[in-house]
């Protein structure tokens, strides 16, 4: 429209403090949900038509555009760019206008009809330890009982979600984060979340179990020696740790703080027997029932 800037407002009438506009300085709606400003004004002196719609424009148009916009702000938080600024709440940075949404199915009613409950298996130890060995076992054996699993492998987890972060100290601390969340929502569902990667930091480790109720955070400590760890080498990191060819490896030159509390305990004791993938499985299923995880 020549001459004229016009704004429309999300709602059917909008509110503008405009002094000047319809004769005085209050909060008046405009009908037709549009808020009509001259170009220029010489554009106005032109047009007749347009001279007896603007009679009531007395501040330049710069000052008009800078109260149009305070207005519409004011009326409309979400057009506001303060509304897009973050601020840091407990030390995170979130969105103002960032508000949860409760579902209309709640956790118990997801559990009740997969007949379990939810929780995280949080499996932690050395490389070669056999995390991810006995992660499978123990999917497969509730499987088996016809339990719905799944597993977030700490090397898989990297293909895809993790895939931008290195193996620094922070990013490895953003690593566990990710994958704490992810199994938090798992377990929300009322899946049974095995998580399975070294996680060397008991500070890590505890703040992903602080994401979840009190017992569902089942941390999984492999007890094995670094000795035997090293003897396994599936993947050849420790010979390359030792040969200088990588940094910050865990066990080698970087610390592993093994839990303090944990739940379950895999103990590394030599026997075949007992400390076979399937036989450590079972320990977990164990727990899981003493703890009513694997009932509706």
């Amino acid at each position: 429209m020549e001459g004229l800037a016009v704004i429309r407002a999300s709602r059917p009438s909008i509110f503008c403090s405009l002094p000047g506009l319809g004769g005085d300085s209050q909060r008046r709606p405009l009908s037709d949900g549009f808020l009509r400003l001259p170009a220029s004004s010489s554009n106005v002196a032109d047009n007749p038509k347009l001279l007896s719609n603007s009679a009531s424009f007395h501040h330049p148009i710069s000052a008009v555009n800078v109260s149009a916009q305070a207005s519409l702000t004011a009326d409309f938080p979400a057009l506001s760019e303060l509304n897009l600024k973050e601020k840091r709440i407990n030390g995170e940075e979130k969105p103002d206008n960032i508000v949860w949404h409760e579902s209309s199915i709640c956790r118990c009613d997801r559990q009740q009809l997969l007949q379990q409950k939810g929780c995280v298996i949080w499996i932690t130890g050395l490389s070669g330890s056999g995390k991810s060995t006995v992660a499978c076992a123990l999917s497969k054996a509730l499987f088996e009982r016809g339990k719905l699993t799944y597993t977030l492998d700490g090397d898989n987890v990297r293909h895809g979600l993790n895939r931008d972060l290195t193996f620094k100290a922070d990013d490895r601390t953003e690593n566990i984060r990710r994958i704490g969340e992810v199994a938090k929502l798992f377990a929300d569902v009322g899946v049974i979340c095995i998580a399975s990667l070294i996680s060397p930091y008991r500070r890590d480790r505890d703040a992903c179990r602080s994401l979840l109720p009190d017992g569902d955070f089942v941390e999984v400590f492999m007890d094995v020696p670094l000795s035997v760890c090293e003897s396994r080498d599936p993947k050849g990191l420790y010979k390359l740790a030792r040969a200088g060819k990588i940094k910050g490896f865990t066990g080698i030159d970087d610390p592993y703080e093994a839990p303090l509390n944990c739940e379950v305990v895999l103990k590394h004791t030599g026997d075949d027997v007992s400390c076979s993938p399937r036989q450590m499985a079972e320990n977990i299923i164990s727990y899981l029932q003493s703890k009513g995880y694997l009932e509706g």
